[in-house]
């Protein structure tokens, strides 16, 4: 029931300190995440650029840059907008300003903890997710913080209706818990290393669900609440289109979450998953180009400021490259687009066209904008602002341009062939480096050009408020609003009309992309009998979706439970039937050999460099890829795989056949590539045996003893996740086993003129990737190829040439 509306006016001032605070904070960490973005481009041009030091490696600076531009400087920015637009849209002071502060110190906190553990290799592996488990934790506590604050505001709201902006933001808060908890489940062995606790396929469909929804609802949709706010506020407009925007935000909230799967196309991910990421990919179009134009059109007023106030080019340009980048994405979604972009820099400039140009861009106009108003005073300079503007642009253009043309000429050469297809026209990896690397180049003129841009923007802000003195906000206020329950009599939440409708041909819609036979043929009659049923009722009955959505606008409890739904159906739909059916004794086929306690000790130092940030572990089902690697990579050879380590991008050549035994019958047969000694020189200074690699020197591991001290605490977590480990050994025989394995290899150095001690990292590192690669025959594949065996000579899978380096 409604409470009793007072009529007293108050004055409520709003907490614009704690924006202050965030907007800084987004200055600094712009330019923090930044220059490591530039430093990390000239590594990837220049070797030398990684100074020989182990922190200051691309492999582990790279996930700095990204966290530092993905969570620092867009999670500052987003926070000082969202709190500075919810306060103004519910009328109200935040929550509770001690929530306010936890929230502000705490995410400062976690940055620094990632800036200081991620160069220090403490890494989970995992793209975007790298940060290790205690700081997961801390993570979860202060966004749970924020959420608390953020809904706290909307209960004690004197507006009575939801605006738009609003929308978004309770989408970005309970999406991205619903994703951050579930992909960062973990199983800890230290205070400083844990396993996630999905491998293999399971692991990459939840990642990459995590992934591309973490640029959804993180970069994205608060973007998008910030944009309905702002852009209105600085053209003086109103937003051009109220049902475009209820369109923009449930199409793209239900959609998005599907999308994930498609970062895994000709993969061995399960073929409905690829067909259904592709098609929920492509049907993005719609709903974020809709988004676009609303953005757009809402400055159509206003183009007449477009020459002198940067404040207006920022808006516009970032939306523009909001709708470019929301283009790119599904065309590069399509099967045959991705077999050319995927592992190749095209994916790189479609990111920092969203990532710079969207996000930045926004970023750089609400910024203007909001520092006049804060300090109370004129923004220092109008013509640096706009100086700063085409800066940006062209290093952006050049950027993205360099990007595109280096990604389509690396993809065009890997793929080339010759003899009917039958060979490379390529077979050196390193042909294409050497291709690319005037575009690379121009990509670090062009990142070089938009860091300037932002350090003009930090002093420009600086003088700004040196001019000025902080001021709040402050607001009347008449009454409040009813309660979140609202009147039930006029509102009976989810047993209204069209939420029965929408889970009845969400429903039958199910039953036709899933179902076969009878059951898509029930899909296919229910879903246009239920949608018929729901025009007709709403056509015939006088009844309006409009009226019930307002009065939903007025029920945030109801709004949320709803968007949950919404954007929870997406995932439960891919992730549920992996995790619950791709299981190791459920594979037939290749089944891949659990590694020994010194290829896990050696695999877990490869994922603290960060190696995963330019190799590959999976050879595509695509002609090209099996013939400069191997066979194709199946579903069950990286099952034991936490993290797994598919990648994402190839600076070097796929590693997935590198080594490995493959089980044969009754013969172990072994099918590596390279000899111990190669592996050797290739860590301690590549370009001994490959010349013109641009991969750093990893000479520091010949010098550095291998942590064994948790190795126990590292097999026992694996058994717990599945590993057929044998569960008898004892501390005492698993270190045996790793002496006698690195004894070996060491042995075989020595031989080689190579000398080293078996405790150092590098004897690991080589144990696990000659291990790259092994399986055994399952179940009766396995005697199928035993049968074989006996008649047939046996031919190597891996059948990659020497010049792969």
């Amino acid at each position: 029931m409604s409470t009793t509306t007072r009529t007293a006016t108050t004055t409520i001032e709003y907490d614009d300190k704690s924006v202050r605070w965030f907007l800084i904070a987004s200055i600094v960490w712009a330019l923090v995440g930044l220059s490591a973005g530039v430093l990390v481009a000239s590594q990837l041009n220049f070797f030398q650029m990684n100074f020989n030091m182990e922190w200051l490696t691309f492999g582990r600076l790279r996930p700095l840059h990204t966290n530092a531009a993905i969570f620092a400087f867009v999670g500052n920015m987003m926070f000082a907008g969202i709190y500075y637009s919810t306060q103004r849209l519910c009328r109200c002071r935040l929550g509770n300003d001690l929530l306010t502060k936890i929230h502000f110190f705490g995410w400062q906190l976690i940055i620094v903890l990632a800036a200081i553990t991620l160069p220090l290799g403490y890494s989970r592996g995992k793209e975007y997710a790298e940060l290790i488990w205690p700081i997961n934790i801390l993570v979860a506590v202060i966004w749970l913080v924020f959420a608390a604050n953020f809904f706290w505001t909307l209960a004690k709201r004197n507006e009575k209706s939801l605006y738009v902006a609003i929308w978004f933001y309770i989408a970005t808060i309970v999406t991205v818990t619903m994703l951050y908890v579930v992909n960062h489940l973990s199983l800890p062995t230290s205070f400083l290393h844990s396993y996630p606790i999905f491998g293999g396929v399971q692991d990459a469909l939840v990642q990459w669900w995590y992934g591309h929804n973490a640029v959804a609802f993180f970069l994205t949709t608060p973007i998008l609440g910030i944009m309905y706010y702002f852009v209105p506020k600085a053209a003086g407009r109103p937003v051009y289109s109220y049902r475009l925007s209820v369109i923009h935000f449930w199409s793209l909230v239900f959609i998005y979450i599907w999308a994930g799967p498609h970062h895994l196309l000709n993969t061995a991910l399960p073929g409905w998953l690829q067909t259904l990421g592709m098609l929920f990919s492509l049907m993005l179009w719609a709903p974020s180009w809709g988004g676009m134009l609303n953005g757009l059109l809402t400055l159509r007023g206003a183009w007449d400021k477009l020459r002198t106030d940067p404040v207006i080019k920022f808006f516009a340009a970032g939306v523009t490259f909001y709708g470019m980048a929301t283009f790119e994405g599904p065309l590069m979604s399509i099967k045959s687009v991705n077999a050319l972009s995927h592992y190749s820099d095209w994916t790189i400039g479609h990111v920092h066209g969203g990532t710079l140009g969207w996000n930045g861009f926004m970023a750089a106009g609400m910024t203007y904008w909001l520092a006049p108003r804060l300090w109370n005073t004129k923004l220092y300079s109008q013509g640096m602002a706009n100086l700063h503007f085409w800066l940006g642009m062209v290093g952006i253009l050049l950027y993205v341009a360099a990007m595109w043309v280096s990604g389509i000429t690396q993809g065009l050469m890997l793929n080339d062939t010759i003899e009917q297809g039958t060979l490379l026209k390529y077979p050196n990896f390193l042909d294409t480096l050497q291709a690319i690397r005037p575009m690379m180049l121009f990509r670090l003129i062009g990142g070089g050009l938009y860091l300037t841009g932002f350090f003009m923007l930090a002093f420009n802000i600086y003088k700004t408020v040196k001019s000025g003195s902080p001021v709040n906000g402050t607001v009347e206020v008449e009454s409040a609003m009813q309660e979140m329950t609202g009147d039930e009599k006029k509102f009976r939440g989810y047993l209204n009309p069209p939420v029965i409708y929408s889970v009845l041909i969400l429903g039958s819609a199910a039953m036709l992309i899933f179902g076969k036979g009878p059951v898509f043929l029930v899909g296919v009659f229910f879903t246009g009998v239920f949608t018929l049923a729901a025009i007709s009722h709403f056509e015939f009955s006088g009844a309006k979706w409009s009226e019930w959505y307002d009065q939903l606008l007025e029920h945030g409890l109801t709004f949320t439970v709803l968007t949950i739904i919404a954007a929870a159906i997406g995932g439960a739909v891919q992730i549920i039937p992996t995790v619950t059916v791709q299981r190791a004794s459920n594979i037939e086929g290749r089944l891949q050999i659990a590694y020994t306690p010194l290829e896990l000790t050696g695999r877990d130092i490869y994922v603290s460099e960060g190696c995963y940030n330019c190799h590959s572990q999976m050879i595509r089902t695509m002609t090209p890829d099996i013939l400069r690697y191997g066979d194709y990579s199946r579903l069950g050879e990286s099952i034991y795989d936490h993290p797994f380590q598919w990648g994402s991008k190839r600076t070097g050549p796929d590693l997935a056949r590198e080594g490995g035994d493959i089980q044969k019958g009754a013969e172990l047969m072994r099918v590596g590539k390279r000899s111990n000694d190669w592996h050797y020189l290739h860590l301690v200074d590549p370009r001994q045996v490959s010349d013109g690699s641009n991969m750093p020197n990893y000479d520091w591991l010949q010098f550095k003893d291998a942590k064994t001290g948790t190795l126990m605490s590292k097999i026992n977590a694996m058994r717990m996740l599945g590993v057929p480990y044998d569960i008898g050994l004892s501390e005492e025989e698993v270190m045996a086993e790793y002496n006698l394995q690195a004894q070996e290899i060491v042995d075989d150095l020595a031989a080689s003129g190579v000398f080293v001690e078996k405790e150092k990292q590098i004897v690991a590192v080589i144990a696990y990737l000659q291990k790259l690669g092994a399986f055994e025959m399952t179940n009766e594949k396995k005697k199928q190829e035993k049968e074989e065996a006996t008649h047939l000579p046996f031919e190597s899978v891996a059948t990659a040439t020497p010049a792969n380096n």
